[in-house]
């Protein structure tokens, strides 16, 4: 009798064992799913927690993991927050040690193509926790413009568009802390620190001119040429007169013409009404176009304008008749084609 109980109690241990071995190390996730990310807000519970697997229908076995979070503590009011990827294979175990050490993968945050720090927001706030207003009040705020040591047209200038690997629950400030560390990285490269000190500019005026190259050309080769268009117009006190600004100025964005009226805007981004640099970049300039200034081309040229075709060129002039003879070439071209 008493060898029946040992051999009934070793097949209940048995059987536990194998139990608590799938509890705890068996796949529990889902099949079909290769891989998802939970996005855990901060000041969540494991209420919460659970929500979100259901929602995503992530676990095969709901019950086993609710047990073990208990038995392991992680059924908390408050949480770790954070971006953790799940990924098929992962175990009970394996997830909730994960979601409990608090050590999320972090994201490669990118960004480019913005014309104004609210436009800068809202593209950040698609990719990490804080909020388009949380990230535009704290940008704008008096505290982060004196701390950086700009203001709200110069801001744009922090930002050096780059690829960056940062956590998702990064907070305005830790995230302006990163871009200023990243901007001081960027100009303090002993080549750029050279031609910086070399053209006499400050780097919001480097980065204030690239934004005006950037929007003039989309080719890549002639834009130091473009570049040193604009410093010959700058050492002569010769208006800039870019169109870009105007567009600018006018906040019309996708304004394809500019018209007489157009230049008549009293802004002072208006480069055909004031003179010398608008503010503030009209464009977060590339870093192509960044390096185009600080490698502008040295030559004589004050004006350019289109060159017929559909390459995108321009012809550049050192005289305002030569500069007509190009235009009229241009709008020949246009007038030929049937493009008004």
């Amino acid at each position: 009798m008493k060898r029946i109980i040992i051999i009934i109690l070793a097949c209940v241990a048995l059987l536990a064992a194998g139990w608590m071995y799938k509890m705890m190390f068996k796949n529990n996730v889902s099949a079909g799913i290769d891989k998802t990310y939970l996005l855990i807000p901060a000041n969540r519970g494991f209420d919460d927690v659970l929500s979100q697997i259901r929602e995503k229908k992530l676990l095969r076995d709901e019950t086993s993991f609710i047990w073990l979070a208990k038995f392991m503590k992680y059924d908390k009011d408050t949480v770790p927050g954070g971006r953790y990827l799940i990924k098929e294979g992962m175990s009970n175990r394996s997830i909730i040690t994960k979601l409990r050490s608090g050590l999320q993968n972090p994201l490669n945050l990118t960004f480019n193509n913005v014309r104004t720090i609210p436009e800068l927001a809202g593209k950040l706030s698609k990719d990490i926790e804080a909020d388009s207003i949380t990230l535009l009040t704290y940008f704008l705020s008096r505290e982060n413009l004196n701390t950086c040591g700009l203001d709200s047209q110069t801001l744009l200038t922090l930002f050096i568009p780059n690829t960056y690997e940062v956590k998702w629950n990064i907070t305005p400030e830790r995230l302006i802390s990163r871009m200023k560390s990243e901007c001081d990285r960027f100009w303090n490269s002993d080549s750029r620190k050279t031609k910086l000190e070399k053209l006499n500019m400050t780097k919001e005026e480097v980065y204030t001119l690239a934004s005006i190259v950037e929007k003039e050309s989309n080719v890549k080769a002639e834009r130091p040429a473009v570049a040193g268009v604009y410093l010959n117009r700058l050492k002569t006190g010769m208006k800039l007169q870019a169109d870009p600004t105007v567009v600018f100025a006018t906040g019309d964005f996708e304004l394809r013409r500019v018209l007489y009226s157009h230049l008549m805007l009293d802004s002072p981004y208006n480069t055909y009404k004031y003179e010398g640099l608008p503010p503030g970049p009209i464009y977060m300039p590339s870093v192509n176009s960044i390096d185009a200034v600080l490698n502008a081309e040295n030559h004589e040229y004050v004006f350019f304008c289109a060159k017929p075709g559909y390459n995108s060129g321009h012809l550049f002039s050192e005289t305002l008749q030569e500069h007509c003879r190009n235009a009229d070439t241009y709008q020949e071209w246009l007038a030929k084609e049937g493009i008004k």
